[in-house]
């Protein structure tokens, strides 16, 4: 029959990792608004428990008109450091629907992990890294039966707490 003619290849667009890494804050931010509703709380310490020995802790650290900050972590502190682990300190912006995870401590510190002065492209891939385990710790909440009606406010937070945000 001949050669064969030129082939059309449909081309898909291609994300980049700083869209990824969006629409991975705006997926959190959905996920955590459906799990705590953080921009309803009050500052201070909210708990819940599910029975399961995993209590959780939203610590409200600020609320803004158009951010709120908090800390989420297991009650249970890491045995070497004290720190409770694993613990992520979140940004949410909530007038754009979007959460960021800032610092995660998951075993050790953003610069023990990337070092202090890492490339542009080792920061955007530590920032999907903690906003992808974000992600699935919130998933794991929710399936636990952890939710806005588990939380009971049970206390103040340190000041030292709400300035390390």
């Amino acid at each position: 029959m001949g050669s064969i003619s030129s082939v059309r290849v449909a081309r898909i667009p291609r994300l980049s990792r700083l869209g990824w890494l969006m629409g991975l804050y705006a997926e959190n931010h959905a996920r955590l608004q459906a799990l705590f509703d953080p921009a309803s709380l009050a500052r201070g310490r909210h708990d819940s428990s599910v029975g399961d020995g995993l209590d959780v802790c939203v610590d409200i650290l600020e609320q803004h008109r158009f951010t709120t900050e908090l800390r989420l972590t297991y009650a249970m502190p890491d045995p070497v450091t004290g720190e409770p682990d694993p613990s992520a300190y979140l940004r949410l912006y909530n007038d754009t629907r979007q959460a960021e995870a800032t610092h995660c401590y998951v075993g050790r510190r953003w610069q023990d992990a990337i070092g202090m002065y890492p490339p542009p492209l080792e920061v955007i891939g530590h920032r999907m890294r903690m906003n992808t385990f974000l992600g699935k710790w919130l998933e794991y909440l929710a399936e636990q039966g952890h939710g806005a009606g588990t939380l009971q406010r049970t206390g103040e937070i340190s000041e030292g707490l709400a300035k390390t945000a």
